[in-house]
């Protein structure tokens, strides 16, 4: 399920506040759609959470009690509560419940680290709130919206099976 080499590498040349715009313009989009997404995180609400994708060359730190997501460069030091390692695509269906969340810590495809309990209130979070990222997303392609949610699903699909995994 590893990104491609060449798509990797052109992900590589992206200039940090670049991404950093990408990853606030879909996680505010993301947010219009779940506005109650943290509601659920209670006293964890201020907790930071870092999410690393293994494949990209960036790391993202989630901020709840701000609404705010942070990118930096992969291998910059993070202050994060709670630290989510793993194949890009896993990520993704952790985020959307889609993906047994357990199993993928204890075969060791994810690594978690930090506050446990955090982890487990932010993962209660998602479960509650029905995400289809590929309809969240495809939202932001205004127009274009239809082949956006199309080319999602199928790169989703791919990069699970290819995993040995299944949409749920």
């Amino acid at each position: 399920m590893l990104i491609r080499p060449k798509l990797s590498g052109a992900i590589r040349a992206v200039p940090l506040p670049i991404a950093q715009r990408v990853a606030t313009l879909l996680f505010d989009q993301f947010l219009t759609k779940h506005p109650a997404l943290f509601d659920r995180l209670g006293c964890f609400e201020t907790s930071r959470f870092a999410f690393i994708p293994n494949e990209l060359p960036f790391a993202f730190l989630i901020c709840p009690a701000k609404k705010a997501i942070q990118t930096y460069r992969r291998g910059a030091r993070l202050t994060a509560d709670a630290t989510i390692e793993g194949p890009f695509f896993l990520l993704l269906a952790l985020a959307e419940g889609r993906v047994d969340g357990d199993a993928l810590f204890f075969s060791r495809r994810l690594t978690v680290t930090g506050n446990m309990e955090a982890v487990l209130a932010l993962r209660n979070a998602l479960d509650d709130n029905n995400i289809d990222l590929a309809e969240d997303f495809a939202n932001a392609a205004g127009p274009l919206q239809s082949a956006a949610k199309v080319a999602i699903v199928f790169l989703r699909k791919h990069a699970l099976r290819a995993e040995g995994l299944a949409w749920n």
